[in-house]
């Protein structure tokens, strides 16, 4: 087995559940299901909604939970409070309750050992039929007891065949373990098992052919494809439904095999192709190094001797740069963009807000145009005449490198000779939104992505497995450690005193809420009430930022915070990433147990960008969950963000590291990126064997299925074209 898998059930028979009459028979679990019988229209739609189109989506629709109703005591022997099947004989029914009366129906059932009272609230003409006189019924339900005997309070019923042989086969359909799977409204639980159960069907009649080899089935004692899927559906104890268990491990490393598959061919496709093999000349990186106060770090030496081999090899380079906040990602990009100038081309620098385009156009400034080097700036804002005139240096290849935001994937901007396009802050444009830059050359240009969340090996696998990723883990010489205190509400006026302090030194601070304004569904702070509170002690000295304000409100906003022109800046979220403010100080945060630690690191980031001591405040609200402790504890006692990326992943999962809109691009359904991650190492090596030895025809179709069933087309056409 695999480290960390749990023993369970791992292959057992499919129970006799009755399923709706199958539709035309199907001959792929890749084909789309027909509308199952019994459902409406309405019904349909929810169900594709809900786990997708395909029989093998209905089949990733795992259950969560289990509900036991294979105890079969008699009425006498029936422990109280407990889920029971009681198999009795209708005796008496009260009438049906007028509407306007409100008392339960009341039905009389009994066995050799006894008599039970069964009570419906609200009831309907349905009992009438569901409870015929003297005909045997089968209840599951908990008993409870009062002063006029045994009693169950809405049961389950079902109806007894009259046959002996069907009689029995009905006790052992209810009498059983139920898997119960996730729901949404207007679709119960009797449907979604009914198509559970057709769809099982399915997969025995026409099973997916087996993909993983033999050999590293047995090797790590890994169920087969279907007999996965048939014990996932059959859950028989709790530990059968863990992530560990070793159906749900063997699906898990399905997806994840088939997630690197599709990376592991897109980064080959891209290697693959022609690309600019930019040369050795190092006059102007020299002199840059020359000129900084402080040398490269080991990490950035290191980075930078990976990027440049990638720059030398004739195929696009496609990098990802992650570094901790501050750990001097722009330097390493300048010098890697001033080799490819040195070489003739011409580079790019693109940021996701004009802030910070300006501030990476200023830091260009400052450090390549004493080379000789000729920089442009490009934004959404700046006016038609200055835009036209731009663009069409850049064009003649005057401009050597471009600095701006998403106005440089405009069609009207054409580069000269593009050697290499930086992103900065990838995850604000999306995980796979690659940047369409227009040139006049057949090759296409290098590509560094830049992000400055560390991201746990096992989601950048996942994420960015067709990118080769360089890590800047350790900060410049020069940066002061942050000081972060853990505080209760309690101490706020007193931490609002602290800040004039801070004033009276010329430093300035930010202050975070979760809120934009007061709402009546939420007690969390709200920016617009904090920004009056402090602006009476204050006044003018307090600015207001948020996501409702206009793109350019926010930018004059940021810019004025920067320029000094407040002293506190009150602000939701929506604080710039990587806007650097050296004389900011202090970071106090509100209602710091409702945020990721990830957030928390990079809202911490924003101050310590000098040499001034700087200090991270983190308000909470008691009483505080054992979750939220442990998240502010290790933010209080580190400063590694790697370390507390791994801890965000363990703790609140993907989308608090990468963001709602990436993590939804890599959402997966069946393997748990923290309880799995594991299982990355097999799943990259499967894939890489995959790539790189010869297939047959089988192997390529097994291969090519398995892509489809987790919806890689691109890759599964590309095994089919051989």
């Amino acid at each position: 087995m695999f480290p960390f898998m749990s023993g369970g059930t791992q292959t057992q028979k499919t129970n006799q559940l009755k399923a709706p009459p199958a539709p035309a028979a199907p001959s792929s679990l890749l084909e789309e299901y027909p509308k199952l019988s019994g459902l409406t229209p309405a019904q349909y739609t929810k169900l594709q909604t809900l786990c997708g189109p395909r029989w093998i989506d209905l089949l990733f629709h795992l259950p969560t939970r289990i509900l036991d109703r294979s105890a079969t005591p008699t009425i006498a022997n029936a422990p109280l409070a407990e889920i029971v099947t009681i198999i009795a004989t209708v005796q008496r029914r009260a009438p049906l309750p007028p509407r306007h009366i409100k008392r339960p129906m009341t039905i009389e059932v009994g066995d050799a050992s006894g008599t039970l009272r069964v009570l419906y609230f609200n009831p309907g003409h349905w009992l009438e039929r569901a409870y015929p006189l003297n005909e045997t019924v089968i209840l599951s339900g908990k008993i409870e007891t009062d002063n006029k005997g045994r009693k169950m309070i809405h049961p389950d019923v079902w109806s007894m065949p009259k046959s002996e042989d069907n009689a029995t086969n009905k006790i052992s359909h209810v009498a059983r373990i139920w898997p119960l799977y996730p729901l949404t409204a207007g679709l119960g639980q009797g449907w979604l098992s009914r198509a559970l159960i057709t769809a099982l069907q399915v997969a025995e009649s026409v099973p997916l052919p087996e993909w993983l080899p033999a050999a590293f089935r047995e090797k790590h004692t890994l169920p087969t494809f279907t007999d996965a899927l048939k014990t996932a559906h059959n859950p028989q104890t709790e530990a059968d439904l863990q992530p560990n268990s070793p159906a749900r491990t063997r699906l898990a490393l399905d997806e994840l095999y088939a997630t690197q598959l599709a990376l592991q061919h897109a980064r080959a496709t891209n290697r693959a192709q022609g690309g600019i093999a930019h040369g050795h000349s190092k006059i102007l990186t020299q002199k840059l190094l020359a000129a900084m106060p402080f040398p490269l770090t080991a990490c950035q030496q290191n980075a930078i001797t990976e990027i440049g081999e990638d720059l030398a090899a004739p195929r696009p380079m496609l990098r990802l740069l992650q570094g901790d906040v501050g750990a001097g990602k722009t330097l390493v990009a300048l010098l890697s963009l001033l080799r490819v100038i040195e070489n003739g081309h011409q580079g790019v620098l693109m940021a996701p807000t004009e802030i910070l385009a300006q501030q990476l156009f200023a830091n260009a400034q400052k450090y390549l145009q004493p080379l000789g080097i000729t920089i442009g700036l490009l934004t959404g804002s700046m006016s038609a005449a200055a835009k036209k005139r731009i663009k069409q240096h850049v064009k003649e290849g005057f401009v050597q490198l471009l600095v701006g935001t998403h106005a440089l994937t405009e069609d009207s901007v054409v580069f000269h000779k593009l050697g290499l396009a930086v992103i900065d802050e990838q995850h604000r444009f999306g995980v796979k939104q690659r940047v369409a830059l227009s040139t006049n050359q057949n090759l296409p240009p290098d590509m560094l992505i830049m992000t400055a969340t560390p991201i746990p090996r096992t989601l950048a696998l996942t994420a960015f497995g067709d990118m080769d990723v360089s890590i800047l883990a350790t900060k410049p010489p020069g940066r002061t450690p942050i000081t972060t205190l853990v505080m209760a509400d309690d101490k706020l006026a007193q931490i609002a005193r602290r800040l004039e302090g801070v004033i009276a030194k010329g430093e300035q601070a930010y202050w975070v809420c979760p809120l934009v304004e007061e709402s009546e569904d939420s007690d969390l702070a709200d920016a617009t009430s904090r920004h009056a509170w402090l602006s009476k002690v204050y006044k003018d000295k307090v600015a207001l930022l948020h996501g409702k304000m206009k793109p350019a409100e926010k930018e004059a906003v940021m810019a004025a915070f920067k320029n000094g022109d407040y002293s506190i800046l009150v602000s939701t979220t929506v604080i710039e990433v990587g806007v650097d403010v050296p004389n900011a100080t202090v970071m106090v945060i509100e209602h710091a147990e409702r945020f990721g630690l990830s957030q928390l690191h990079q809202l911490r980031g924003r101050v310590g960008r000098g040499a001034l001591a700087s200090h991270c405040i983190l308000i909470y609200t008691s009483p505080l969950t054992p979750f939220a402790q442990e998240r502010l504890t290790a933010l209080r006692d580190s400063e590694d963000g790697f370390y507390l990326a791994e801890k965000d992943l363990e703790l609140r999962g993907p989308g608090e590291i990468l963001g709602a809109r990436q993590s939804g691009e890599m959402k997966t359904r069946l393997a748990d990126l923290h309880h799995h991650k594991h299982l990355m190492p097999f799943a990259h090596e499967l894939a890489a064997g995959a790539l790189t030895r010869p297939l047959n025809a089988a192997q390529r179709n097994a291969l090519a299925l398995l892509l489809t069933a987790f919806n890689k087309q691109t890759a599964a056409e590309w095994l089919r074209g051989g």
